[in-house]
């Protein structure tokens, strides 16, 4: 009876092997992110790589977003800030802390244009109130 229930709970009570053994699942994000924070780290799948720019590069837009909104930065010198950041970081991030060779990947202008224009639309989407309704919205008492 005991040999059953080990045969029956097996799959059950090792998650972990079982999302393995069905193709990663929660074991490979948390692998893929572990080597995304860890300096020097070795990327088989270049496609892996490419998912870590992207991602970055849109957490960078979402924070630049909020920060450009409440300082508040706008036009030209917003945009053109806003834009040198976002290459810089990137590029700092995998020519330094990642020291990968850029020429597996196409160059460093593939790796820096990567996710480029996706984080500047959602950058540019990332609200802020204007005073006026912010003032406005103070005087009506509900």
């Amino acid at each position: 009876m005991s040999g059953a229930r080990r045969k029956e709970e097996s799959p059950l009570s090792h998650p972990q092997q079982h999302l393995v053994a069905n193709g990663g699942g929660g074991a490979l994000r948390g692998s893929v992110w572990g080597k995304a924070l860890r300096s020097d780290s070795a990327w088989e799948d270049k496609d892996e790589f490419l998912d870590v720019i992207y991602w970055f590069r849109q957490i960078i837009a979402v924070i630049l977003g909020v920060i450009w909104g409440v300082v508040p930065l706008k036009g030209f010198v917003g945009i053109a800030i806003f834009c040198l950041i976002n290459a810089g970081v990137l590029y700092l991030y995998f020519s330094s802390f990642q020291q990968i060779d850029e020429e597996e990947y196409g160059g460093t202008w593939e790796l820096t244009k990567e996710g480029f224009m996706t984080s500047f639309a959602l950058f540019l989407v990332i609200p802020s109130p204007p005073p006026r309704f912010l003032s406005s919205c103070s005087s009506y008492s509900l």
